[in-house]
């Protein structure tokens, strides 16, 4: 049954539902237990599963990353929170040297099937500050040996966090901080969704607007302002980083012949660099304009309100993109 659920229950349904039908399914981090986690994705799930499944941790990400590769080596699936994926830059060793590498390593005798999770970039309200607001997916996609995921809706992210834990390849598992506290659609019953492939959101002829997570919001509602004024947008939704599924993109580029790439990462070096790197080498003679991009101010994330919201894409902006490439 369809239900209406937030980002941060929709989680936790898939969090709960993992960890009845698998008991090798454990989580931590800081403050989950009786506090319920700090964005309540793990609420409850202490009174129900007790202090040696959901297991509070000290406030040392380097740490309890490193003991739930640990655990998943030998034989659990460790779900890692991080309460803001800017805190993983503490351990940053774990991650990109023992959890994306060890299977490499081992030769394949050796898995480290554990999820690390947490919002990523600005929150549904300001004044998160430079150090705790940051769009960081590109660190984790560039790394091979990781699975790195974002959905951008609550369906995908029940459906997708499910499949994180069940898969046997270590996965960063990014949601999207804007959309925390937003309500949509989710499915109370039992699905699992791929981690690997994009998906077609909106249908249109006109021009191709592609996104991740929280972005993808931003080019759905873009698709609907562009309607009133005669143009028809194709939203895709790239859903993960690595693998990057380009098939979607690149069928809608046959129609439409003009994307415009949207992310709130920082431009230079970002996700968007590499989607239109692989336009342009895939896609290139079904161009009949430049791709256009719209993405994240290259700027620390200001604590003023005011700041922050023209730090970040607009919807605005990805309307004028897209009106640009069809003058």
């Amino acid at each position: 049954m369809i239900v209406k659920k937030a980002m941060h229950e929709a989680l936790n349904m898939a969090l709960r539902e993992e960890m009845a039908r698998d008991e090798r399914v454990v989580l931590l981090g800081e403050e989950i237990g009786p506090y319920n986690g700090v964005h309540y994705v793990t609420r409850g799930l202490y009174a129900e599963f007790g202090k040696d499944r959901v297991i509070d941790t000290p406030i040392s990400e380097e740490s309890f990353v490193g003991v739930g590769v640990g655990m998943a080596i030998l034989g659990q699936r460790p779900v890692v929170e991080m309460m803001r994926m800017d805190f993983s830059l503490r351990a940053m060793d774990q991650i990109y040297n023992h959890m994306a590498k060890i299977r490499y390593m081992s030769g394949g005798r050796l898995s480290v099937p554990m999820v690390l999770r947490g919002p990523e970039g600005p929150g549904p309200n300001p004044g998160l500050t430079a150090q705790h607001g940051q769009q960081l997916s590109v660190l984790f996609a560039h790394c091979p040996g990781l699975r790195v995921v974002t959905p951008s809706n609550q369906y995908d992210a029940k459906g997708m966090l499910k499949a994180a834990i069940r898969s046997d390849d270590p996965v960063v598992f990014l949601e999207p901080g804007p959309l925390n506290n937003k309500q949509g659609d989710v499915d109370d019953g039992e699905y699992v969704l791929p981690l690997d492939q994009a998906e077609i959101k909106h249908s249109g002829n006109d021009v191709t607007l592609i996104g991740y997570g929280a972005s993808v919001a931003l080019c759905l509602q873009a698709a609907r302002d562009l309607e009133r004024d005669g143009l028809s947008a194709e939203v895709v939704d790239m859903r993960s980083l690595r693998p990057l599924d380009m098939g979607p993109a690149l069928a809608s580029l046959k129609k439409t012949n003009r994307a415009v790439v949207v992310d709130y990462a920082w431009q230079s070096y970002g996700p968007s660099a590499e989607i239109v790197s692989r336009i342009m080498s895939e896609g290139f003679w079904d161009l009949e304009v430049p791709v256009a991009r719209v993405c994240g101010k290259e700027t620390p994330l200001p604590y003023a309100a005011n700041l922050e919201e023209l730090s970040k894409p607009t919807v605005e902006e990805v309307v004028e993109a897209a009106k640009k490439l069809k003058l």
